[in-house]
């Protein structure tokens, strides 16, 4: 059994381990939250997901025992990609013999099989830093890889009525804060330039942020970027951005399902670094002023990881031009 992050893009990230454990005769069954659980069903190794019925917060304790009770007896080994105690839970909770996991939050009497957990400062990009479960030590960065089948997508491109490659996909939220989201008014500076009409994405609370851009564009341009943000289900959006002539995006979890679809796309970054978390994929390019010699002056304060700026200016975002990312676009299209 694989617990599963409870974060889209660390969901991804996940793929290149599951990967390693199917190559060496494991049948993996992974246990996810319900928002996480259809990038798993993209994974071919992946024999069955269970959708967890557990909330945020809490150690929800009565429901863990109760599932736990449905999974006894089933599992050799327990995989447990997130730090925290609650994760830990389960495994234990059903009997589990064997549970490997990164120590982390008191779960030392949770785990059989330990593995130190790093400062973030110091920890490897996170692809690495969950395929080092498997106990390999030659952990790298393995793509990950995520497989849509042809047929379901044609039936949901009908669905949602798009073409293939005849628009381009912008997924402007970004779930952790603002100093990872390059603004809206650059974003809708961006569609206006581009030749082809835009399809926004994002969650039902990125709705407002993607109604904001839309506005901003159709005052001049009626009609070019249509809002889908809140509308599609998790597995639809993944649709849309693999037929999808190109993905603009921040440090998100879109930007790591588009790059594990193999989507030509330009990744904006902010406060996060792309050093930890780079969308791993041919077509990508990367904006990220830390790494510009020509920016001046230099962004030291970079990268924060910080939620909001707390220098109160966001430079890291809002000096990269649409201009710069609309060059990106030719170059990964050409």
């Amino acid at each position: 059994m694989i617990i599963a992050p409870q974060w889209i893009g660390d969901a991804v990230m996940t793929e290149p381990l599951l990967r390693r454990l199917h190559a060496r005769g494991e049948r993996l069954t992974v246990g996810a939250l319900p928002w996480v659980a259809p990038v798993y069903r993209l994974m071919p190794q992946v024999a069955e997901v269970i959708e967890f019925p557990f909330a945020h917060g809490g150690l929800q304790l009565k429901a863990r025992r109760s599932l736990a009770r449905q999974l006894a007896g089933r599992f050799d080994t327990a995989y447990i990609c997130p730090n925290s105690l609650k994760s830990a839970l389960l495994p234990l909770l059903a009997g589990i013999p064997k549970r490997v996991g990164y120590l982390g939050e008191a779960r030392v009497g949770l785990l059989t099989h330990r593995l130190k957990n790093p400062p973030k400062a110091q920890r490897p990009p996170m692809v690495a830093f969950y395929s080092a479960l498997s106990g390999a030590t030659d952990a790298g960065l393995d793509r990950p890889l995520l497989q849509m089948d042809p047929v379901q997508l044609d039936v949901v491109l009908a669905e949602l009525r798009l073409m293939r490659h005849a628009y381009v996909v912008f997924a402007p939220g970004a779930e952790y804060g603002p100093a990872k989201r390059w603004t809206a008014r650059h974003f809708a500076e961006l569609a206006r330039r581009l030749a082809l009409p835009v399809v926004l994405l994002g969650s039902a609370k990125e709705r407002d942020l993607c109604t904001e851009i839309a506005d901003l564009v159709s005052a001049e341009q009626p009609g070019k970027c249509r809002n889908l943000a809140g509308e599609t289900s998790l597995a639809q959006a993944f649709s849309a951005i693999a037929a999808a002539q190109c993905l603009v995006s921040n440090d998100s979890g879109l930007m790591h399902v588009g790059a594990a679809l193999g989507v030509r796309q330009v990744a904006i970054f902010g406060s996060s670094s792309p050093l930890h978390t780079p969308p791993l994929n041919e077509h990508a390019t990367v904006l990220w002023l830390k790494t510009d010699a020509a920016y001046q002056p230099p962004l030291d304060c970079a990268p924060c990881f910080e939620r909001e700026c707390p220098l109160g200016h966001t430079r890291c975002l809002v000096d990269i031009t649409a201009a710069s990312v609309l060059q990106n676009i030719e170059l990964v299209t050409q």
